[in-house]
């Protein structure tokens, strides 16, 4: 029987795997990982997982009792089935209950958000702080909130879900049916589509950034002020209702420098204090996190 802390990170290309010794310390044991393959059906994704399950046993030498999984939704609290996941083949699924019939072990499940916030608060740049709410700013906005070392999940599974909370009413469709959500304004292919109809070019967020720090490119400019502005918006309504100490961002559009200096000063103005004292940081563990929170659901 493995004493150490299993992971696993559903993702839409790969499923990874990680072994960990502590809950301290960042450095696996093992990292290993299988192609997803989801196009070829929901039972070949179970049947990935049991081969990686096997690959990692045959490395270490023993087969933990119970695992923690990160997953692209969230299972829900009444139906037991995987909701609110982009990739939409798995709602619907009771992931959690036939992973652990196929792995015959317990399986603790949580979504990539929650397992973000949950490695960065406990192994990366929120270490040591009493409440943390972990942000992922990416092809999609999520979020999720950990208080203790702990994360919250909430009634419905959906605790720290502000991606998907209105922030502009004539914002853009989103893909759960209603429009303006935080995800339309401040994910990365959102903000690359609002600076081609203002520029008539296609360009990746890291040179819309990179032009409106030179100061060549109004576009460039006016895309980034206007991510500053929602964001500033956006993270101060969270940081009104949850107060964390620590707000830690991940995810592509976090690598925008901004959002540190100006992106800060704009979350003071909305945030209902006479001063920020909630500090605002970036990501320490990078890739890592999902699967790193993953073990930590069992540690």
């Amino acid at each position: 029987m493995s004493q150490h802390y299993w992971g696993i990170d559903l993702g839409g290309t790969k499923i990874e795997g990680v072994v960990l010794s502590s809950t301290e310390e960042p450095t696996p044991l093992l990292r290993l990982r299988v192609p997803t393959e989801a196009d070829r059906g929901y039972e070949h994704v179970i049947g990935q997982f049991r081969t990686l399950i096997d690959r990692m046993e045959s490395e270490v030498g023993a087969r933990p009792d119970r695992v923690g999984i990160c997953t692209p939704g969230v299972i829900d609290p009444h139906t037991q089935r995987l909701k609110n996941c982009n990739a939409t083949s798995l709602n619907g699924q009771p992931l959690a209950s036939d992973l652990q019939s196929a792995l015959q072990m317990q399986v603790v499940t949580s979504n990539d958000a929650n397992c973000f916030a949950l490695a960065e608060a406990r192994l990366g740049a929120a270490r040591g702080a009493e409440s943390v709410f972990g942000v992922i700013l990416g092809s999609g906005v999520g979020g999720g909130i950990v208080v203790g070392n702990h994360a919250l999940y909430g009634g419905q599974g959906i605790a720290g879900e502000w991606g998907h909370n209105l922030l502009a009413a004539d914002g853009p469709d989103c893909y759960c049916g209603r429009t303006g959500c935080v995800e339309t304004i401040l994910a990365g292919p959102f903000l690359e589509r609002h600076y081609a109809a203002l520029s008539g070019q296609q360009r990746s967020l890291a040179e819309v950034a990179e032009r409106a720090e030179g100061g060549q490119d109004p576009h460039a400019t006016a895309t980034i002020d206007r991510l500053i502005t929602y964001f500033g918006m956006a993270i101060a309504a969270v940081i009104n209702i949850v107060d964390p100490h620590v707000v830690v961002l991940g995810g592509g559009v976090s690598n925008v420098d901004a959002l540190y200096t100006r992106g800060v000063e704009e979350v003071e103005q909305f945030v209902f204090n006479h001063r920020l004292d909630t500090r605002i940081v970036r990501h320490e563990l990078g890739d890592s996190a999902g699967v790193f929170g993953a073990a930590m659901l069992v540690a």
